[in-house]
Formats: structure tokens, sequence, C-alpha cells
């Protein structure tokens, strides 16, 4: 069944498996404001709807997700809260990518419970070449994957493929269909009991939860405050235009 739907957020369902899209291609489905409010609401009703055996979070057009939208930027708090929000969802949330991954959007991956992505997918923390750092999306993302590789993606900013995204722990599986790789995911889902899923869910996020109860109030002020500051109005004035920030040697 497919729900109209002119947000940038859009709807279908299939055997209990209730898709949510990222829709506004425009913008590379950018964290815009109205679309961080608008996922958050499908979530919501997601978690009241008994018919609701588990969600996929997907997208439409090339690019799962841009990160934060420049020009109309989320609050800061209500990116915390849907990022805890698909964490604390008390049924399972499948991302599936098809095309690429930067920023905050791999924050996104990171509350997922299970991801996976087609091979051609690429994914690259971009923050620091703006002037910024990977602050809020580092909840879900230190307790889940790779120190090592964080270090170097999070410093560097370097694209990487779905391969590596896959051995860092950023996704569960890749393969040339997305779609056939996920076919055994559902169907295993759509045969668990919901009791099951929710009581099994809570005890894998019990520890990405406790870094949010320690951390979230702090990254959030950090990213605030870095995106207040010189540096970061130049890096996002320089990517807008196209063009090298003034510190590129």
């Amino acid at each position: 069944m497919t729900t109209a739907d002119t947000s940038p957020v859009g709807r279908a369902r299939e055997r209990g498996v209730q898709t949510l899209s990222l829709d506004s291609p425009a913008t590379r489905n950018a964290l815009s404001s109205a679309l961080v409010t608008r996922l958050a609401a499908s979530l919501a009703e997601c978690a009241e709807d008994t018919d609701v055996r588990a969600v996929v979070l997907t997208h439409t057009g090339g690019t799962f997700c841009a990160g934060a939208d420049l020009r109309d930027p989320p609050d800061p708090d209500a990116f915390v809260a849907l990022l805890r929000q698909i964490v604390e969802l008390p049924k399972p949330v499948v991302a599936r990518v098809a095309g690429h991954v930067r920023a905050g959007g791999l924050g996104l991956l990171a509350a997922c419970d299970i991801t996976a992505a087609a091979t051609g997918s690429t994914f690259a923390f971009t923050e620091v070449r703006i002037g910024v750092a990977p602050a809020v999306i580092s909840l879900p993302l230190l307790p889940r994957t790779d120190p090592r590789a964080l270090a170097r993606y999070y410093l560097t900013g370097e694209r990487f493929d779905a391969s590596e995204a896959a051995r860092t722990g950023l996704l569960t599986e890749h393969g040339d269909d997305v779609d056939a790789v996920l076919a055994p995911v559902l169907e295993g889902l759509r045969r668990s009991a919901p009791q099951g899923l929710a009581e099994t869910k809570r005890l894998l996020t019990a520890r990405v939860l406790e870094t949010f109860d320690r951390d979230a109030a702090d990254l959030t002020a950090l990213s605030a405050r870095l995106f207040s500051t010189a540096q970061a109005r130049e890096g996002m004035t320089a990517f807008l235009e196209r063009r090298d920030p003034a510190w590129v040697l």
C-alpha cells in the first residue's frame, strides 16, 4: 500500500514493513528542518502502529543524505532527538542505501539497527573540511564502529566505499543488488514476534543509549559553538560557492 505524501518523506508499506524515503532529491536529501521534523513524525507513527513490524529508511535520487542543509539546517537538539528516536524505536529500523552518504547522513545510518548498501555507494565524514566536527553523529557512531577507522575518516574527510564501510561496522551488508541483500533480512523480521524484536533491540541498544545520556548535551553544545565560528562560516561559504576554503594548502 502506498500513501500519497507531498512532504520530504515518502511512505509505502508491504507486509508489515513500513518504508520511509528521504524525498528531497533536489537538495540530495540534505537534513533540513522540514525533513527532520517530518521524519520524526513518521517514525512516531510507526512506533504506535501495531501493523508495522519493521521500518526501512531509504531515499530517492542518487544520494541517501548529503548531511546538514546549510541553507535550512535543523535545530541541533531536534537532530539529536531524531537519532535517539531511531535507536529507541521499539521496532527494527533498517537502512537501505543505493547512493552516497555524507556527514549527518552517516549518523542516520549508525542509528539504524541493520544497514545495507549497494556496492557503488560512497561515504565521507566531510565536517572537518568545512571547519566543524562530526559531533552529534558521534553519539551512535562511536559505540558501533571501529575507532581507528573513525580516526582516519573523521580527520581526513576521505571518501570510502561500501566494502570499507562494512569492515568498519558502519554497514551490516553490501552487494550489487541492495534489495536482494535485504530480502532475507526483511523476511526474518516478518517472521519474528513483535515482543521479541522490541526486547532484543533494547538489549542491543543499551550501550548506545548510555552514550546519549552521558554526552548528548556536551556534543550538541560543541556543534552549536563550532558552527558559529569564523572558520565554519568560511568553510560553508566555500562549499556553497564550490571553491576551496582559505586554509587549503
